[in-house]
């Protein structure tokens, strides 16, 4: 079996900061991160998915953290066709638009190149320390299997060599009746990796439970169960906490998972307060045991 880490996709959620669960001299964001990295092997970094990473920041991270921990971190909103805003691309990159937010379209074919080569450069602190995992590529409910999206999965792997990308679908269409296996074949046959995901069903962006490998690396996003899903607060939409009866079903699983790649990568992303940070210690438990 490969090895499995389980971590959270937060670390500075301020109502994680608020819920108590960072002790009292964790009072600087240098401290904090040190601490989590005291508790959990990995973290996903969820801002870079709003703003582009500096490599600055990236340098801290590496200087924060010990040998061996791992950071996975959230592709940009425009290099996933999410709509993006004006603010948050590189001053010198925007376009001349009353917009507030763009798509790639909107930018000429050379800013959006630099968009890339900026944004993969940024990470090369974490890449060059051996602390980088997978660049999360999370695509939006509008994302359906077709051939140009398929396509632009190989262009995105392409871009990134030698880092990782790993994939994360929000349309159904991926896996209704036949088109499960042949999701799965594809990535397996390029050596994408798949992320499974635990999420409320029955919704637009509702893709089912499939854990399945289809490369060296295999990752598991637990979005919650909430019934406020489709809410535009955040916390509302992933405020749920897992019950350990719930946790416990899934052990069995992801060891199942684990024994099919190298390495499994287990991220528990219902961030309000201390639930992800204490389902994710929950689990790791289980996973232990």
């Amino acid at each position: 079996m490969g090895e499995i880490k389980v971590g959270t996709a937060s670390w500075t959620d301020r109502t994680l900061l608020d819920s108590g669960w960072y002790p009292s001299t964790a009072d600087t964001p240098e401290k904090r991160l040190a601490y989590y990295a005291r508790q959990f092997p990995l973290v996903e970094v969820d801002a870079t998915y709003y703003s582009p990473p500096a490599e600055r920041t990236a340098r801290l991270w590496v200087e924060r953290t010990p040998p061996g921990f791992t950071f996975n971190v959230k592709a940009f909103s425009l290099l996933t066709g999410h709509p993006t805003r004006v603010s948050a691309l590189y001053k010198d990159l925007r376009p001349a638009t009353d917009k507030r937010t763009v798509y790639p379209g909107d930018l000429t074919a050379q800013a959006y190149e630099e968009v890339w080569t900026r944004f993969l450069g940024a990470l090369d602190p974490l890449a060059d320390a051996g602390r980088l995992g997978a660049l999360l590529f999370q695509f939006p409910p509008w994302f359906t299997i077709k051939r140009f999206n398929k396509e632009y999965l190989l262009e995105v792997e392409r871009r990134c060599r030698p880092l990782r990308p790993v994939f994360e679908f929000r349309h159904a269409s991926w896996f209704d009746g036949d088109n499960a296996e042949e999701t799965l074949t594809f990535l397996r046959r390029h050596g994408l990796a798949y992320v499974s995901v635990d999420m409320p069903q029955g919704h637009r962006s509702s893709v089912p439970p499939v854990l399945a490998a289809t490369a060296d690396l295999a990752v598991v996003r637990f979005h919650g169960h909430s019934d406020r899903w489709t809410s535009s607060d955040i916390h509302e939409k992933f405020g749920y906490r897992y019950s350990e009866r719930e946790l416990r079903d899934w052990a069995p699983k992801l060891r199942e998972l684990a024994r099919n790649a190298e390495q499994t990568h287990v991220l528990l992303n219902n961030c309000y307060r201390d639930y992800a940070q204490t389902n994710a210690r929950q689990l790791q438990d289980l996973l232990a045991a």
